[in-house]
C-alpha cells in the first residue's frame, strides 16, 4: 500500500500547471470521449468523468460545452490516441500518451525530442513490465469512513485507497478494467467525485543522482510542451 500514492504526489506535472494546455488536454480528451460515446453525459460515463475533471482544473462551463458540441460536428477531426514507449537518459523508462490528428507529425517529433536530449524510442509494449495501469478516482473525504470504503470497493475492483490530506481527498485505485463498475458504484452512492481517469504507476523505481535527475526532467519537459502530447509517465524515483 502507498506506492501509488507516492509517485501520485512525487510526479512532477507542470503541464497542468499551465491553464491553457490544460485545457487543451481536457478539450482532447472530450473530443475522444464524445466520438466514442455520443454526447451525452448521462449515457456516457467517461465523459461524465472529463466533466468532472475539466471542473477540478476550473475550466469553465461554457469551454466545456463548447468542446462537446464541437466535438459532435462532422467538422471535428477524429484523434487518434498512440502511445510512445523509450528510454529518457540514465536507463528511465517512458511512456507517451499522446492525442493526435497527424500521426507522422507526433511521431517524427517524438523521435526528435529523444534523439537530441539522450534518449531513444522503442517499440509499443516494451515497457509493459514497468507499469501497471490503473482506474483512478478522487473523492471528498468529509465524512467518508475510509476503512469502510475500501472493504465496499474491494468487490468492485478497487485495490487501494490513500488519503490525500492536503486536497482533503481520498484516491481511490483499481483495475485497469474495473473503471466503469467503480465509477457508477461511487455515483450510485451519491460520492462526491472530484477527478477520474486513468494511470500508468511503476512497478520499481530508478535512482538517480541530482545531475542525472535534471538530464531527464530537461527531456520530460520539451516532450510535455509539445501540443500532441497528453501525459508522460516514468519510473524516476
Amino acid at each position: 500500500m502507498g506506492r501509488a500514492f507516492e509517485y501520485r504526489k512525487a510526479r512532477k506535472m507542470k503541464r497542468w500547471g499551465q491553464m491553457a494546455k490544460t485545457f487543451t488536454r481536457i478539450g482532447k480528451d472530450i473530443v475522444i470521449a464524445v466520438k466514442a460515446g455520443g454526447p451525452d453525459p448521462d449515457t456516457n460515463g467517461r465523459l461524465r468523468a472529463i466533466i468532472q475533471n475539466a471542473k477540478a482544473a476550473n475550466m469553465p462551463k461554457e469551454n466545456v460545452e463548447r468542446a462537446i458540441k464541437k466535438a459532435s460536428s462532422k467538422e471535428q477531426e477524429d484523434y487518434k490516441e498512440i502511445v510512445y514507449e523509450g528510454y529518457a537518459p540514465h536507463g528511465v523508462g517512458l511512456v507517451i500518451e499522446t492525442a493526435t490528428d497527424n500521426l507522422n507529425r507526433t511521431v517524427a517529433n517524438i523521435r526528435s525530442y529523444l534523439n537530441k536530449l539522450g534518449g531513444s524510442l522503442g517499440t509499443q509494449g516494451m515497457l509493459d513490465f514497468m507499469f501497471t495501469r490503473k482506474s483512478v478516482f478522487r473523492i471528498a473525504a468529509e465524512g467518508v469512513d475510509i476503512d469502510e470504503l475500501e472493504l465496499e470497493l474491494i468487490d468492485y475492483g478497487a485495490d487501494e485507497l490513500e488519503m490525500d490530506e492536503e486536497a482533503d481527498q481520498i484516491v481511490i485505485y483499481g483495475d485497469f478494467t474495473a473503471f466503469g463498475a467503480l465509477q457508477k458504484y461511487l455515483e450510485e452512492k451519491g460520492y462526491e467525485l472530484k477527478g477520474a481517469e486513468f494511470e500508468r504507476i511503476p512497478n520499481d523505481y530508478k535512482e538517480l543522482t541530482d545531475e542525472q535527475v535534471a538530464d531527464v526532467e530537461k527531456l520530460i519537459e520539451r516532450i510535455e510542451e509539445d501540443d500532441d502530447v497528453q501525459m508522460v509517465y516514468h519510473n524516476m524515483k
